[in-house]
């Protein structure tokens, strides 16, 4: 005799058995942290009583969701093995899962369901994704492999001087694949803050963490045109022409980085120097929107440069990158409608392209939803935490 099969039962079968991709993707996402969280509470991940399960788990979901927060220091309470693997869970995650998931169903040969193909487009403000992204994968790939390994190397010149070559070199590598993928973690116990006087090795952090900011599809683009600008001196080629997505992502983002900078050092820093303020104000402004890295102890900054951080931090970076937030694209379509709103135009115009409502609304949507959720953040953590900064 057959039992009676509950609707809840039969979601749940569904979601294991036939998955959509957005289900996948959660499916992914979940077994990763796992995955980190078992590898990092064995005993060799870890120095003795140093790493709770609970700390594992932080430690997993920061390095899969490349956030860089902690609740032990990376450099001296994880081995080396440790350190590993979470470099491993970051690269796995900064290369982005949806990347990832598009390109499986594609190599699958399986038909997105139209809700599927809808949540990975909408992740990476671009139509026509899988296909896309089939297509510049691999170029993608080496461009990604080559920016880690010259990051790797400048990073080792620049911690070179004064410092044993093996150290070196692992801090080198450890810090490019974090830079890039904008997760923040570092093996110092104090961040960056012992190196603020090396301007190589901020820069080059600096440059890293734009680049892993901007989005996959824009750092192909720029590759792409990086070789038709070169080809174009000996065969006379045409030069590329950006797509409207990468307009918006490097426009927004050079501008966002600009302006932090500017409100940072005009709401003051930890230092008196004109020169060492304003190269503060640079690095927490870029670091704070995508990475986490700081040069500066965070906690002994003015009032007035915390609200900008917090803010840079809201916006994030570009679709399809390394990075969090809201995105700069939805920056963008949200101001687009606001000076249309303001001036009494009922359509908003971006790029010289008319925004379709629908777009706005679920910008709207977003940018709603975003603040609510981190409101709730902020109520159950002042229940929970006592702590100051």
């Amino acid at each position: 005799m057959r039992h009676p099969v509950s609707r809840a039962q039969r979601r749940v079968h569904h979601f294991f058995r036939h998955p959509t991709a957005s289900q996948l993707l959660i499916q992914w996402f979940v077994g990763l942290i796992l995955l980190g969280t078992v590898l990092l509470s064995l005993p060799f991940s870890h120095a003795a009583g140093a790493v709770s399960p609970l700390d594992a788990l932080f430690t997993s979901t920061s390095a899969v969701c490349v956030t860089g927060l902690v609740t032990v220091d990376t450099g001296t309470a994880y081995t080396l093995v440790g350190q590993w693997i979470i470099l491993g869970l970051i690269q796995l995650g900064g290369l982005g899962i949806l990347t990832f998931l598009a390109l499986a169903l594609s190599a699958m040969g399986r038909r997105m369901d139209l809700q599927s193909k809808a949540a990975v487009e909408d992740s990476l403000y671009q139509g026509n994704v899988a296909a896309q992204f089939s297509d510049n994968f691999r170029r993608i790939v080496k461009v990604v492999a080559l920016i880690e390994l010259v990051g790797a190397l400048a990073l080792l010149v620049a911690l070179l001087p004064g410092h044993a070559v093996g150290h070196s070199l692992y801090s080198a590598i450890f810090h490019s694949i974090s830079a890039f993928c904008n997760a923040g973690f570092s093996v110092y116990p104090d961040s960056l803050e012992g190196l603020r006087g090396n301007p190589l090795f901020l820069g080059t952090i600096m440059l890293l963490i734009f680049m892993g900011g901007i989005g996959h599809a824009v750092l192909g683009e720029l590759a792409l045109a990086v070789r038709l600008r070169w080809a174009g001196r000996r065969t006379g080629a045409s030069p590329h022409r950006f797509s409207l997505n990468a307009k918006i992502a490097l426009k927004v983002s050079l501008g966002l980085i600009v302006i932090g900078a500017l409100l940072i050092g005009f709401s003051g820093t930890t230092s008196g120097d004109p020169v060492e303020r304003a190269s503060e104000a640079l690095f927490q402004s870029v670091s704070a929107r995508t990475a986490g890295f700081n040069s500066v102890p965070v906690g002994q900054l003015p009032l007035g440069s915390l609200f900008v951080l917090v803010v840079l931090m809201f916006i994030g970076g570009s679709p399809g990158s390394c990075a969090g937030g809201i995105k700069t694209t939805t920056l963008a379509v949200w101001w687009a409608r606001f000076v249309a709103t303001f001036r009494g135009d009922f359509r908003a115009v971006l790029g010289r392209r008319y925004i379709p409502e629908e777009i706005g609304r679920k910008v709207t949507m977003l940018i709603g939803l975003a603040l609510a959720w981190n409101l709730i953040g902020v109520l159950v953590l002042s229940w929970t935490e006592d702590a100051t900064l």
